[in-house]
């Protein structure tokens, strides 16, 4: 009884996590854009007024932000280190049972497998590295206090573009862990199916940037590289929603 109310408590957090960072980011998202607050490094001297004029909203974005990526990474621990990942029998909470067609041990499990160790792994790493890319905006709001300095738009510019390559580690990892989730979470098939797309698009916004050589992508291709990462986002929303609903199946 105890093993069981532990698996759905686990299972029920890890939904209610990967929830609310989704509602974070797009909480975040709805301040950013109609600001103008995508801090493109091509524009240096533009971010840090953009940032200058609006720091209020600036370091609200970036709150949400952080809350969002360490949601993701604490739902990323918690599966990791779930009763799932630790080879034991698949939890009657899990969405869907165990795979159809893989070995199971005599209560329906992976014999010595561990279904959510990679995936809550790759999870978590994905969120600590969307917390290093708000490490990078957060720098600019203090050399955003004189944006005429051109001394200032230098080393924003520096930060900025670690900050945009730290986006595109952060979107790999993120089609990694949907990856291995897809593969390895006992899920139904249209599900699956849908992981596979989310990868597809997410991989495709981390390509983006690499098509572009040494100009850098323009401030157009880096809103469709964040709008290719919205399948991946609305995914992980379904897994949660079905994570706190289908807890007690």
């Amino acid at each position: 009884m105890t093993s069981t109310i532990t698996r759905d408590a686990g299972i029920r957090l890890t939904g209610a996590l990967l929830l609310a960072s989704l509602i974070t980011m797009i909480a975040a998202v709805a301040i950013v854009v109609p600001a103008g607050l995508t801090l493109n490094p091509a524009d240096p001297a533009g971010a840090l007024a953009a940032v200058n004029g609006h720091t209020g909203l600036h370091l609200a974005e970036l709150a949400l932000d952080v809350l969002a990526w360490l949601a993701l990474t604490a739902a990323g621990l918690v599966l990791a280190a779930g009763p799932a990942a630790a080879g034991g029998p698949y939890p009657a909470a899990m969405p869907g049972g165990p795979p159809s067609g893989r070995p199971g041990g005599p209560s329906g499990g992976p014999s010595g497998g561990l279904p959510g160790a990679l995936p809550g792994g790759l999870l978590a790493a994905t969120g600590l590295a969307g917390l290093l890319h708000d490490a990078g905006n957060l720098a600019v709001t203090q050399l955003a206090a004189d944006p005429a300095d051109p001394t200032a738009a230098a080393v924003a510019a520096a930060v900025l573009l670690t900050a945009k390559w730290a986006v595109n580690l952060t979107g790999l990892l993120w089609a990694a862990a949907t990856a291995a989730a897809a593969a390895c979470l006992p899920l139904p098939r249209r599900l699956r199916l849908a992981g596979a797309v989310a990868v597809l698009c997410g991989l495709a916004a981390v390509a983006l940037p690499w098509t572009t050589g040494t100009g850098g992508p323009s401030p157009e291709l880096e809103q469709l590289g964040y709008g290719l990462q919205l399948p991946v986002m609305l995914w992980y929303g379904v897994l949660g929603v079905r994570f706190l609903r289908d807890r007690g199946r």
